[in-house]
């Protein structure tokens, strides 16, 4: 599984960061970056749970 955030929706609001730190950063510009190209079957609920809680809807997931 891969996740994608798109800069142009994104807001920096961090809540995909606090739901899934190991996935998700906020960077100097205030976005969210993905850090794993793959996303470990250990971390897929808490991005998918990330992907839900977006409230700008910038983060999709491709399986």
């Amino acid at each position: 599984m891969k996740t994608f955030v798109d800069p142009d929706l994104c807001l920096g609001c961090g809540i995909c960061e606090t739901v899934a730190p190991e996935v998700f950063q906020l960077g100097p510009d205030a976005i969210a970056h993905v850090l794993l190209d793959e996303i470990p079957a250990n971390l897929q609920a808490a991005t998918r749970e990330a992907m839900d809680q977006c409230p700008e809807q910038a983060i999709s997931i491709e399986e």
